[in-house]
C-alpha cells in the first residue's frame, strides 16, 4: 500500500487520540471513589447486623421490663389485699397465713425489683450501643453521599473530555484515505495499535528495538510504503530520524 509521508503521520495523530481515548475510558472504569465506596460498602453489612443487635436487645430489655412491671404491680396488689384482710382478721389460723404470704410476697417484689433494675440497665447499655452504630450509620451515609457526588462530577468531566476526543479524532480520521484508515483500524483491533513512529531503529509504539534486517528493509522503503511491524502489528511511520 501506497500513503504520502504526511497521510502515516496523520495516523500518529489518529493513533494519539485512540490512546486518548483508551486511557480516559480506563479511568472511567477505575474511578479512585469506586475502591472507596466498595470499602464503605463493605462496611455497612457489619452496621447492619450491629443495628439489628442492639435493636433487638434494646426490644427484648424493655419487653421484659414490662413483664417485671406487670408482676410487681401484681404483687402489690396482693400485698395491698393480704395487708388489708390481716388488719380486718381476728383468727389466729388466718393471721399467720396471711402473715407468711405477706412475707413471701415481700420476697418476691423484692426479687423482681432487683431483676427490674437488672434489665433496665441493660436496656441502658442497649440504648447506647443502639446510638453509637446509628451515629456510624449517619457517618458512613454521609461519607458514601460526598463520595457518590465526587464520583459523579469526576465522571461527568471524564465524558466531556472522552467527547473532546472523540471530536479530534473524527477531524484527524476525515483526513486520512479510507484504504489506510480501514488498514490503521484492522491493525489496532487486532493488535491494541494501529500506529506508532519508528525513531532510531525503535517501534515507539512497543519500545522494542527492530531487528537488524527489518530495520534495513524499513529504511530501505519507498517514503510512501507502507510497512507494519512484523513484532507489534503497528503501522510504522518513519522519518528522517528512522
Amino acid at each position: 500500500m501506497k500513503a504520502t509521508p504526511a497521510q502515516q503521520k496523520d495516523l500518529l495523530r489518529l493513533q494519539e487520540q485512540d490512546t486518548r481515548l483508551a486511557r480516559i475510558q480506563h479511568t472511567m472504569t477505575h474511578l479512585p471513589q469506586d475502591a472507596k465506596l466498595a470499602e464503605l460498602r463493605a462496611a455497612a453489612e457489619p452496621l447492619r447486623r450491629r443495628l439489628a443487635d442492639a435493636t433487638g436487645a434494646l426490644e427484648d430489655a424493655q419487653a421484659e421490663q414490662r413483664r417485671l412491671e406487670s408482676d410487681v404491680k401484681l404483687v402489690e396488689q396482693r400485698l395491698a389485699r393480704d395487708t388489708e384482710r390481716l388488719q380486718a382478721s381476728s383468727s389466729t389460723k388466718d393471721i399467720d397465713g396471711l402473715e407468711s404470704e405477706i412475707a413471701s410476697l415481700t420476697r418476691r417484689r423484692v426479687a423482681l425489683e432487683d431483676a427490674e433494675l437488672e434489665v433496665m440497665e441493660r436496656a441502658e447499655a442497649a440504648e447506647k450501643e443502639l446510638a453509637a452504630v446509628r451515629a456510624e450509620q449517619a457517618e458512613l451515609e454521609a461519607r458514601t453521599a460526598e463520595l457518590t457526588e465526587a464520583r459523579a462530577a469526576e465522571l461527568e468531566r471524564l465524558e466531556r473530555e472522552r467527547d473532546d476526543a472523540k471530536a479530534d479524532r473524527m477531524v484527524v480520521a476525515q483526513g486520512i484515505p479510507q484504504e489506510l484508515l480501514d488498514l490503521y483500524e484492522t491493525q489496532r483491533a487486532r493488535y491494541g495499535i494501529g500506529a506508532a513512529a519508528l525513531r532510531g531503529g525503535v517501534n515507539l509504539g512497543s519500545n522494542m528495538t527492530l531487528s537488524p534486517s527489518d530495520l534495513a528493509a524499513a529504511r530501505a522503503a519507498a517514503p510512501d510504503d507502507v510497512i507494519i511491524d512484523g513484532d507489534s502489528g503497528a503501522i510504522l511511520v518513519r522519518d528522517e530520524t528512522s
